[in-house]
């Protein structure tokens, strides 16, 4: 179990190769309540990944064949970035319903790209066997203590930037983001994770007491699809997560457009999906609660949330 410590520790470890994202407040009028957005979709690659990968690729010794990864597209590009700006060699392995934009800007970053299978849990399976033969250096999207340290950091960033926060909603995939959230508050803020109902491993599995697999569909699967949420997030959220929240496509895409219209801010289906509990009421906070949201990720076709 990773915690404070281990964040702080990251936290320093990445300092110069991250991004501090910027936080806005928002007004409920627009947005269903007021809350402050944290704009992790101005991370260095489009998203929060950087932390996480940064983390495990400066935690490790690096073998000559450099460093792997499978991702729906965010984490891939998050390694490529950062294996770029370390000098080492990046191989992903992509799902088919990785979107255009992103496979297009990981052969941008210099990735050797492999698009195989029909969603992560395929291209993972692809990529553990080429490892096995490369000895590259694995970076795991979700499910390694310093990938999810490396997240934590997010959170430790948003408590400097605003101290007075009740409860924080961030959404969740495999679940490596929320589980380094709730890693660095460990219940002294309320965390809520949020799921499209169409890809809800972590809601099943706090069901189920275990993680269990679930089918992948919806406009966030690729950010958000994982079939299995990871055991160290599973464990973490059995501790320090507040509620699991569901959110349909509809609101999801609201919620986009709500801020492309409001702050010209582009998200992508996943990157929207905490905010989408909050506009659609699916999450109601009590009077006087200060709310803070994550806005994890923006790599999409900007046309696409207008």
């Amino acid at each position: 179990m990773i915690g404070p410590a281990e964040i702080d520790a990251a936290a320093r470890r990445i300092a110069p190769q991250v991004r501090v994202t910027p936080v806005v407040a928002v007004e409920a009028a627009a947005f269903g309540a007021a809350a402050t957005l944290k704009l992790e979709c101005l991370q260095h690659a489009g998203s929060f990944k950087p932390r996480g990968a940064f983390n495990r690729i400066l935690s490790a010794a690096v073998p000559e064949s450099g460093v792997i990864a499978a991702s729906g597209g965010n984490h891939g590009l998050a390694v490529a970035f950062a294996a770029r700006a370390l000098g080492y060699r990046a191989e992903v392995f992509v799902p088919e319903i990785a979107t255009p934009v992103k496979q297009q800007r990981l052969r941008e970053l210099g990735a050797v790209l492999t698009v195989t299978g029909r969603d992560y849990a395929e291209a993972f399976a692809a990529c553990e066997a080429r490892q096995r033969l490369s000895g590259a250096l694995l970076v795991h999207a979700y499910d390694q203590p310093e990938v999810l340290a490396g997240q934590g950091t997010a959170a430790r960033e948003f408590e400097a930037q605003v101290p007075e926060l009740d409860t924080v909603l961030v959404a969740v995939g495999g679940g490596g983001f929320a589980g380094g959230i709730a890693a660095w508050f460990q219940r002294r803020v309320r965390v809520v994770a949020v799921e499209p109902e169409t890809s809800c491993a972590l809601h099943a599995a706090i069901e189920a007491g275990a993680p269990v697999d679930v089918p992948v569909s919806g406009i966030a699967a690729d950010s958000l699809g994982a079939r299995r949420v990871g055991t160290l997030a599973f464990e973490q959220a059995q501790r320090h997560v507040e509620q699991v929240v569901l959110v349909s496509d509809a609101v999801i895409r609201q919620a986009q457009r709500a801020l492309w219209r409001e702050l010209r801010v582009v998200a992508e289906p996943g990157g929207a999906t905490a905010l989408a509990a909050l506009a659609s009421g699916a999450y109601r906070p009590a009077a006087g609660e200060r709310v803070g949201v994550l806005v994890c990720g923006a790599n999409c076709d900007p046309g696409s949330v207008a």
